[in-house]
């Protein structure tokens, strides 16, 4: 199942490896796709959205939508 965050916070590079790294520490067999320039995230797993977004605020991002 394919779903899309809005995360902001994200300004460089690091900042999409943290976001990555705290989806696949959440699901290791998810797939991430990053937009920084329009703050969004594009993630392919069959965890629940509550988990991957508790994830990306825990890594220190806002996750709006």
């Amino acid at each position: 199942m394919t779903q899309t965050f809005t995360v902001t916070g994200m300004t460089c590079g690091h900042c999409e490896k943290a976001v990555t790294r705290a989806i696949q520490d959440a699901d290791p067999q998810a797939k991430v796709k990053i937009d920084r320039s329009q703050n969004k995230v594009e993630v392919e797993s069959g965890t629940a959205r509550e988990a991957l977004v508790k994830a990306i605020i825990e890594e220190g991002y806002a996750v709006t939508a």
